[in-house]
């Protein structure tokens, strides 16, 4: 006969060994924090682009607009069988399920391709009249080739239909030419711009021509280099708009941020802010945080403060954006509250530069 303890502790083990193993979560969610002005309120971050480190930038944003104002974040990501984030995998987006209660969404995809069920959910959140907040590649979003059965194949003109503009170009280069972000004269007074100097970003300026009716909040100066510091970039006289016509590449200077109200048909209107700013390495520009999380409070019309909070929660070291530079093996909750993700840490080598968008 086993001695009794021996025999507790086999039992015990046994237990241990019989329990059911639960499934590590295909999302992340962050509980409101103990008070805040989107108390009450579900917001939906969906990450899903192969250059800019979303599945990096957005979590941490998520955690400011949870903890620091009162609303309920749930962040999306693009994952493998095994369950570890990969934001190559375009057709990924398990947990769509959030959207049906999304009060809002915060999105920085690009060229997905998902399937019916999470693209119906998604189509229902924007006729529902959601706010809509785009970054950087969300202009292009969603590319089903022509050949799809997909019933959502005009969504691949969701940039253009609802955030205002598609992609067009790359107007200044990455890596080479970083962006400063200039006030538009006349949105000075912008409640989204409330707090809001020194916008910087290392990702290059897009060419852009937002819809008529968009209000445009900031252009994006280019520069000779990537700090900034730098001087704007006035030697490049000319370069080719997508018209054909030409122009300085900062005469006009781009827009790169703007607003406007989407009629969605047989829906509500939405209220849209987008800009082509937003890779993980810009959003450590405390004046682009700020820009973004005021829209957000924009899109649900509440009051914005004279300077928002948008210190981070935890720390934020995000990988410099690459194809095929993502973080391997991480899941979604390696996002959780309290943890970080240390600079470099399950990163392959950067390849060279690509002019892919």
């Amino acid at each position: 006969m086993y001695p009794t303890r021996l025999l507790s502790l086999l039992v015990v083990i046994a237990a241990v060994m019989l329990r059911p193993i639960q499934a590590a979560p295909d999302s992340i969610t962050y509980l409101a924090g103990p008070s805040g002005p989107g108390a009450g309120r579900h917001l939906v971050f969906l990450t899903g682009d192969e250059e800019y480190r979303s599945e990096e930038g957005l979590p941490m944003l998520a955690k400011i607009l949870s903890q620091r104002h009162g609303f309920r974040c749930t962040v999306l990501f693009a994952l493998d069988p095994d369950g570890t984030i990969n934001p190559d995998n375009n057709k990924s987006v398990p947990g769509s399920e959030a959207l049906d209660t999304a009060d809002g969404i915060v999105l920085a995809l690009r060229f997905r391709q998902w399937p019916d069920d999470a693209m119906k959910r998604f189509a229902a959140a924007v006729a529902r009249g959601v706010p809509i907040v785009g970054l950087r590649t969300a202009t292009h979003a969603f590319r089903f080739p022509a050949d799809s059965t997909s019933s959502y194949k005009h969504f691949n003109d969701f940039g253009r239909e609802v955030l205002g503009e598609n992609w067009v170009s790359h107007w200044g280069a990455n890596r080479r030419g970083a962006t400063r972000g200039i006030i538009e004269p006349g949105a000075e007074s912008d409640p989204i711009l409330r707090g809001v100097s020194d916008i910087f970003g290392d990702s290059g300026v897009y060419e852009t021509h937002p819809v008529a009716g968009a209000k445009i909040l900031a252009r994006g100066q280019v520069l000779l280099g990537m700090k900034p510091t730098d001087a704007a970039d006035l030697q490049q006289r000319k370069k080719r708009k997508s018209d054909g016509q030409e122009q300085g590449i900062n005469d006009p200077m781009m827009p790169i941020a703007w607003t406007r109200l989407h009629e969605s048909p047989g829906g509500k209107p939405n209220r849209v802010f987008c800009t082509t700013m937003g890779a993980a390495t810009d959003l450590t520009n405390e004046g682009l945080r700020r820009m973004v999380v005021n829209a957000v409070l924009w899109g649900f019309e509440i009051e914005i403060p004279a300077k928002t909070d948008v210190r981070y929660v935890d720390d934020f070291a995000p990988t410099p954006y690459a194809f095929k530079g993502y973080r391997r093996g991480l899941k979604p909750d390696d996002h959780a509250l309290g943890k970080v993700l240390r600079a470099g840490a399950s990163v392959l080598p950067a390849p060279a530069p690509t002019k892919k968008s």
